[in-house]
């Protein structure tokens, strides 16, 4: 009898329970160099340039049922930019663009997502950058998910989007074709 009395509250508990089950926690694999902070600018309108940022760390949360409990946080070493030239870098690095001493770290924090279907969204969040934080709009496609190799579990993300220096204050203009800037974003996260 009391086997039969306990059982309703037992699946009570187990049902409010699910909903908070259901959103996963990730953190970004940097360590293993399965994640990627790319970027692409015209230089002077000629050709591309291309770049990434090697040092970064972030985490985020994932839940495929309800949208709204997705969210993103990531830190971005700024003086880590390489565009495979040490001067072209240095100068980077310097008070015309990024000016790493005084604003050493970049972050990203989500405000919102939208999923919109076939493993799409778009995710919504503030980048702060050279001391100035502008809401950003990133298109976000679910690339895979599933067990490793090591006993774990990842899920694996791209994005892209676009940024205009001169929202950030970039001392240094390269012209009306170096304006904006195509960012691309490969992150591989491991479940905790």
């Amino acid at each position: 009898m009391k086997l039969k009395l306990y059982l309703p509250a037992l699946i009570l508990a187990l049902a409010v329970a699910a909903p908070a089950l259901a959103t996963e926690n990730y953190v970004i694999d940097t360590a293993k160099n399965h994640a990627f902070i790319q970027f692409k600018i015209k230089h002077l309108g000629f050709s591309w340039l291309l770049g990434r940022f090697n040092t970064f760390e972030g985490s985020y949360s994932f839940d495929e049922a309800n949208a709204a409990n997705n969210k993103v946080s990531v830190n971005i070493d700024v003086a880590s930019i390489d565009t495979n030239h040490a001067e072209r870098d240095k100068h980077l690095r310097s008070p015309d663009f990024f000016e790493v001493e005084k604003f050493p770290a970049a972050s990203f924090v989500s405000t919102g997502y939208e999923a919109t279907g076939e493993g799409k969204g778009v995710l919504k969040g503030n980048l702060t950058l050279r001391g100035v934080t502008k809401e950003i709009v990133i298109d976000v496609k679910q690339i895979g998910a599933g067990k490793d190799p090591w006993g774990g579990y990842r899920r694996g993300f791209e994005g892209v989007t676009t940024l205009h220096l001169s929202d950030y204050n970039m001392v240094k203009s390269l012209g009306p074709a170096a304006e904006n800037v195509e960012l691309y974003l490969s992150i591989e996260g491991i479940r905790q």
